[in-house]
């Protein structure tokens, strides 16, 4: 019974990651000029390895204010900044009960120039192309929406970053009504990531900016603008944006691991969430092992959703999709790990404990 209930699971859900699929907002290749005045937004913080390539790829962008905040760097990421011309602000350390990153993103978001109407924040492990920023906004502005999240296409270089890196947009393709929750009131449906998020900014100021202490600061900031009344969410970014999130197990495990315990609302919905994706996608292995026919189909079906994905956002499906069973397993130990790191208060990142960074 649950392997025929888990199979039914992973066929739903591959046959919605598909209708996803070909509804996903794709930017116009060759996008109009912009008609506002924008401000690009990069916080940094002991990003030395990566300000200057990010940089490289801002500065490209037609027409905009590129604005760095760098957060207390302990390497050279705030004289490599410099060198490029811009404006770079010192940031002041969080003040009790805010997080770093959101900390320094509300810093920048005052900062910016009176008259941009439209706020761009963008992590440093992130690389724009030529026109990515003008494609956006051309986003926003043609379909009326406040906010849109062009997310990246994730780069992944070891065998662990590919293992789970690309659950992140399989999981929003697969679960979240892209079209429906554009314009939602739920603010349990709102989706962003923060590598790339552009923002009306009158929206930005009515939903109170970024939060104090939300780890998921780029989530909490959806929210608010959902409970604000603003209509958004995740665009296309394959052509637009590239992220390498992190290299190699150490980075990865620490990364997920300061922020997934904050992911779900709590123990309760990290297990129910687990339990569903268990149901869904490892029962249905494990039968498969075991010679069950129904199994191999619902196995198959995960494979599908997961090589539908890896295709549509500029991912890798073979032979990676193959492993989605050891995908999902590997999100559970990461969940797990995240939580007792939490309740122990041993989580930390970017030389500050949990309970004071963002990042």
């Amino acid at each position: 019974m649950l392997v025929a209930l888990g199979t039914v699971a992973a066929l739903a859900g591959t046959a919605h990651a598909a209708v996803n699929a070909r509804r996903l907002r794709r930017p116009d290749p060759d996008p109009p000029p912009s008609t506002v005045d924008i401000s690009v937004l990069l916080p940094v913080r002991d990003e030395a390895a990566n300000v200057a390539g990010c940089l490289r790829t801002l500065l490209a962008q037609p027409d905009v204010e590129v604005l760095v905040l760098d957060d207390g760097s302990a390497d050279e990421t705030r004289a490599i900044a410099e060198s490029f011309g811009v404006r770079v602000l010192a940031g002041t350390p969080p003040p009790s009960g805010w997080l770093g990153k959101p900390h320094a993103c509300r810093q920048l978001a005052a900062a910016a120039r009176p008259s941009s109407h439209v706020l761009v924040f963008v992590d440093a492990d992130v690389r724009l192309g030529r026109h990515a920023v003008a494609a956006a906004v051309d986003l926003l502005q043609r379909h009326d929406l406040d906010f849109v999240s062009p997310y990246p296409r994730q780069v992944a270089g070891t065998a662990a970053e590919r293992l789970v890196q690309p659950l992140l947009q399989w999981s929003w393709l697969t679960l979240l009504p892209l079209r429906a929750a554009e314009r939602s009131a739920r603010a349990s449906l709102a989706v962003a990531n923060g590598q790339f998020l552009v923002v009306r900014r009158d929206a930005y100021e009515r939903a109170g900016g970024h939060r104090p202490d939300d780890v998921l600061d780029d989530l909490a900031l959806a929210r608010a603008l959902r409970r604000s009344g603003a209509r958004g969410g995740v665009v296309d970014g394959t052509t637009l944006a590239s992220c390498r999130m992190y290299d190699g197990w150490a980075a990865l495990r620490d990364g997920y691991g300061k922020s997934l315990w904050a992911a779900f609302g709590g123990p309760v919905g990290a297990a129910g969430v687990l339990a569903g994706l268990a149901v869904a996608y490892l029962v249905p292995a494990v039968a498969a092992l075991r010679g069950s026919r129904i199994g191999a189909l619902g196995y198959a079906a995960g494979v599908a959703g997961r090589a539908l994905t890896a295709r549509r956002t500029g991912g890798r499906p073979w032979p990676d999709a193959l492993a989605h069973p050891a995908s999902i397993a590997t999100l559970a130990y990461l969940t797990g790990r995240s939580f007792v790191g939490h309740r122990r208060g041993t989580l930390r990142w970017r030389r500050r404990t949990v309970s004071q960074c963002g990042r």
